[in-house]
């Protein structure tokens, strides 16, 4: 609250002679408290407050002996301590007073950390929301290269953080500044560290053949030590901040043309914190001969995975079912993915390749597998219906292989004498096709005309296409035929109604 210097006289006067408190001249002059303790404190008055008594105020020699022994105690365990002892006060107070008490640890003071041009890079993931892909929701991830002297940035979206995109990020890294840095900083992430007791870490397998590959060292930050890696921190606060920020891209391939251009112009116009009489682009011009040389060939960077084919010819990666051919079911293949592809191998032979889904449950299918599946159902159900007709009618065999021989269908034969079949029993159709065989007249409607015959010669009813169904009310139901007399009558009555005169 600002005020006059008029007033500013009189606080002092209401202090310093007639020796009134600050309440009291707050209250008074209608300001609050700390206003006069502001005006009293610039003149150079002394604000002396006394501390209202409280009913922690037996039990702070116990609390101050304790945190001294336990600096990390928490003020529950504390609170419950002093309770035993007789504290009567409430735990939402208590808090108070033990954020007053509890030792401070001393202020920690940061070397300015310095590296030569090309000696060390940083890296780091960052977060960026998440994107909706059909029924799928991904992480939208931002993989960060900065190097330490030029503060030259490289940055790379993925959908995911897993170790491939880790890889493909390096490699495209190293490809984008013409080279590698000699170690590069990390966080102590999976990726790079799996398991770290002090100053003994184990690294990840995969990526320490990645890092010989390219010939740099990799150096984990110590734990908690953010700071030590505070030049990728600043650089994704900057990305945020000046690139990603009502941003708008139609698909991850234009967000990544976008970054790459902000990278080159924008974020390498800006002053290099080493030089200011340079910029970054600048800065990099000097460092990049210093980096190390590329590697001859690229490091292998696909997600591989091994994956187990069921019943159905499809195997299952990252939430959606790719087909792979009908003959390789209850087979365990490798799926090998980069962003755009999947492949699927049997050893090293190709079996089958889709373009990569990121979808959810997404059935991604080659019409030629389909086809072949259906083929092979169709061929199969041909074969069983060849293999029933023959157990009933042996015969059917050799009629079959004439009428392969003048061309016929074999698929429609079949599925003729098998309704055939159906109709009049095996011994008929054993009969009927033998007479077909030896009149030399091997075809369908040779059978089924032989099969008609002999119902008729032995006056048998024709049979029902349709079974009935297994229900008594329908299977014993008399049907009692009228009798023909009737229409005779109603013939003759008409004759003698045309004979009437009018």
């Amino acid at each position: 609250m600002t005020i006059d210097p008029e007033q500013e006289t009189k606080i002092l006067r209401l202090h310093l002679v007639e020796h009134w408190k600050v309440g009291t001249i707050a209250e008074q002059l209608g300001v609050h408290h700390t206003t006069v303790e502001r005006v009293l404190t610039t003149a150079g008055v002394p604000v002396v407050k006394q501390p209202r008594a409280t009913l922690a105020d037996p039990y702070v020699p116990f609390m101050v002996e304790t945190l001294e022994k336990y600096p990390e105690l928490p003020a529950s365990s504390l609170y419950e301590m002093v309770k035993d002892r007789g504290y009567p006060g409430k735990g939402d107070h208590f808090r108070k007073v033990v954020a007053r008490l509890r030792p401070r640890k001393p202020t920690e003071a940061y070397l300015r950390l310095r590296t030569l041009p090309g000696e060390q890079g940083q890296v780091d993931w960052a977060h960026f929301g998440k994107l909706t892909i059909g029924r799928a929701v991904r992480p939208l991830m931002a993989f960060v290269m900065v190097l330490s002297w030029s503060r030259h940035l490289f940055v790379r979206f993925f959908l995911g953080m897993g170790m491939a995109q880790f890889l493909k990020g390096h490699s495209e890294a190293f490809a984008y500044f013409g080279g590698v840095p000699r170690h590069n900083l990390y966080d102590n992430l999976k990726s790079v560290v799996l398991e770290r007791k002090g100053d003994a870490i184990r690294f990840n397998p995969a990526f320490l053949g990645f890092a010989s590959h390219y010939r740099f060292e990799p150096r984990p930050v110590a734990v908690g030590r953010g700071n030590e890696k505070a030049r990728v921190e600043r650089a994704i606060r900057y990305l945020r901040g000046s690139f990603f920020m009502a941003r708008s891209w139609r698909d991850l391939d234009d967000l990544n043309t976008q970054v790459r251009a902000w990278c080159q112009e924008q974020a390498g116009e800006r002053r290099c914190q080493e030089d200011e009489t340079m910029t970054v682009r600048e800065a990099f011009e000097q460092e990049q001969p210093q980096l190390l040389a590329l590697a001859d060939d690229d490091y292998p960077a696909a997600e591989r995975k091994e994956v187990r084919v069921g019943k159905t010819p499809y195997v299952r990666f990252d939430l959606n079912d790719y087909s792979v051919p009908h003959d390789h079911v209850r087979r365990t293949l490798m799926v090998v993915a980069d962003e755009h592809r999947v492949r699927v191998l049997d050893g090293p032979t190709l079996v089958a390749e889709h373009e990569r889904s990121y979808d959810k449950r997404a059935l991604v299918e080659n019409p030629a597998h389909v086809e072949a599946l259906v083929a092979r159902k169709k061929e199969a159900r041909k074969h069983r219906g060849m293999d029933r007709l023959q157990q009933a009618a042996p015969s059917s065999r050799e009629l079959l292989m004439r009428c392969a021989e003048r061309g016929h269908n074999l698929g429609s034969v079949t599925a003729g004498l098998l309704r055939l079949l159906d109709r009049f029993g095996a011994s008929e159709m054993e009969q009927a096709i033998a007479e077909a065989i030896s009149q030399d007249a091997p075809h369908l409607a040779a059978v089924r005309q032989i099969l008609d015959r002999r119902l008729k010669v032995q006056d048998q009813p024709p049979p029902v296409d349709v079974p009935l169904p297994d229900d008594p009310r329908i299977r014993d139901i008399v049907v009692t035929p009228h009798a023909l007399e009737t229409y005779d009558q109603l013939e003759s009555g008409g004759e003698d109604d045309d004979d009437e005169t009018p």
